[in-house]
Protein backbone atom coordinates (compact mmCIF):
# COMPACT_ATOMS: atom_id res chain seq x y z
CA UNK A 1 0.00 0.00 0.00
CA UNK A 2 1.37 3.42 -0.95
CA UNK A 3 1.75 6.07 1.73
CA UNK A 4 -0.16 9.27 1.21
CA UNK A 5 1.82 12.48 0.93
CA UNK A 6 0.58 14.19 4.11
CA UNK A 7 2.58 16.37 6.48
CA UNK A 8 2.82 13.46 8.94
CA UNK A 9 4.27 11.00 6.40
CA UNK A 10 6.86 13.13 4.62
CA UNK A 11 10.50 12.15 4.79
CA UNK A 12 12.31 15.34 3.78
CA UNK A 13 12.15 18.98 4.70
CA UNK A 14 11.68 19.78 0.99
CA UNK A 15 8.49 17.72 0.97
CA UNK A 16 7.20 19.51 4.08
CA UNK A 17 8.01 22.96 2.65
CA UNK A 18 6.28 22.12 -0.64
CA UNK A 19 3.16 20.89 1.15
CA UNK A 20 3.13 24.04 3.28
CA UNK A 21 3.47 26.15 0.12
CA UNK A 22 0.48 24.36 -1.39
CA UNK A 23 -1.53 25.18 1.74
CA UNK A 24 -0.53 28.85 1.55
CA UNK A 25 1.79 28.67 4.55
CA UNK A 26 4.80 29.96 2.67
CA UNK A 27 6.07 32.86 4.79
CA UNK A 28 9.51 32.24 6.22
CA UNK A 29 10.10 33.53 9.73
CA UNK A 30 13.71 34.73 9.94
CA UNK A 31 15.70 35.26 13.12
CA UNK A 32 17.39 38.45 14.21
CA UNK A 33 18.35 39.49 17.75
CA UNK A 34 15.15 41.61 17.75
CA UNK A 35 12.92 38.54 17.19
CA UNK A 36 11.36 36.57 14.32
CA UNK A 37 10.16 38.43 11.24
CA UNK A 38 8.43 37.52 7.97
CA UNK A 39 9.87 40.56 6.20
CA UNK A 40 6.75 42.71 6.31
CA UNK A 41 8.13 45.22 8.80
CA UNK A 42 6.83 43.37 11.85
CA UNK A 43 9.01 41.52 14.33
CA UNK A 44 7.39 38.98 16.64
CA UNK A 45 8.33 38.14 20.22
CA UNK A 46 7.84 34.67 21.79
CA UNK A 47 4.60 35.65 23.53
CA UNK A 48 3.16 36.67 20.14
CA UNK A 49 3.85 33.27 18.57
CA UNK A 50 2.80 29.66 18.95
CA UNK A 51 4.57 26.59 17.61
CA UNK A 52 1.87 24.68 15.73
CA UNK A 53 4.04 21.75 14.66
CA UNK A 54 7.69 20.72 14.59
CA UNK A 55 9.41 18.40 12.12
CA UNK A 56 12.91 17.05 12.75
CA UNK A 57 15.04 15.40 10.09
CA UNK A 58 18.29 13.45 10.21
CA UNK A 59 20.34 12.66 7.15
CA UNK A 60 20.14 9.00 6.11
CA UNK A 61 23.87 8.75 5.48
CA UNK A 62 25.10 11.26 8.07
CA UNK A 63 23.35 11.55 11.45
CA UNK A 64 25.03 14.92 12.04
CA UNK A 65 23.14 16.30 9.00
CA UNK A 66 20.08 17.41 10.95
CA UNK A 67 17.48 20.12 10.42
CA UNK A 68 14.24 21.23 11.96
CA UNK A 69 11.13 22.91 10.55
CA UNK A 70 8.99 24.91 12.96
CA UNK A 71 5.50 25.95 11.87
CA UNK A 72 4.47 29.14 13.66
CA UNK A 73 1.20 30.98 14.08
CA UNK A 74 1.36 34.60 15.23
CA UNK A 75 -1.30 36.29 17.33
CA UNK A 76 -2.33 38.34 14.28
CA UNK A 77 -3.05 35.14 12.31
CA UNK A 78 0.17 35.12 10.26
CA UNK A 79 1.34 31.56 9.66
CA UNK A 80 4.71 30.49 8.39
CA UNK A 81 7.74 28.37 9.00
CA UNK A 82 11.35 28.52 10.06
CA UNK A 83 13.94 26.06 8.80
CA UNK A 84 17.18 25.62 10.69
CA UNK A 85 20.00 23.14 11.02
CA UNK A 86 20.62 21.78 14.48
CA UNK A 87 23.42 19.79 16.00
CA UNK A 88 26.84 20.08 14.37
CA UNK A 89 25.67 22.36 11.56
CA UNK A 90 23.50 24.78 13.51
CA UNK A 91 23.94 28.31 12.26
CA UNK A 92 23.16 29.58 15.78
CA UNK A 93 25.74 27.69 17.83
CA UNK A 94 27.22 30.90 19.24
CA UNK A 95 23.87 32.68 19.53
CA UNK A 96 22.39 31.90 22.91
CA UNK A 97 19.59 34.31 22.04
CA UNK A 98 18.12 32.20 19.24
CA UNK A 99 17.86 28.98 21.25
CA UNK A 100 16.45 30.80 24.27
CA UNK A 101 13.96 32.65 22.05
CA UNK A 102 12.62 29.43 20.49
CA UNK A 103 12.32 27.76 23.92
CA UNK A 104 10.07 30.59 25.11
CA UNK A 105 7.51 30.10 22.32
CA UNK A 106 4.59 28.00 23.58
CA UNK A 107 3.57 24.89 21.68
CA UNK A 108 -0.02 24.43 20.50
CA UNK A 109 -2.04 22.13 22.70
CA UNK A 110 0.20 22.50 25.74
CA UNK A 111 -1.34 24.18 28.76
CA UNK A 112 1.94 24.46 30.61
CA UNK A 113 5.22 25.75 29.21
CA UNK A 114 8.51 24.92 30.88
CA UNK A 115 11.16 27.40 29.85
CA UNK A 116 14.85 27.57 30.64
CA UNK A 117 17.87 29.41 29.31
CA UNK A 118 21.26 28.12 28.27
Amino acid sequence: MEKSNTLDTMNTSSQVLEKLRQKGIDKEFKWSPEGLSVGEGKTYQPEQLEIVKTFRFEGASNPSDMEIVYIFKAEDGTMGYSLDAYGAYSSHENEEGYDNFIRRIPEAGHDEQITFEL
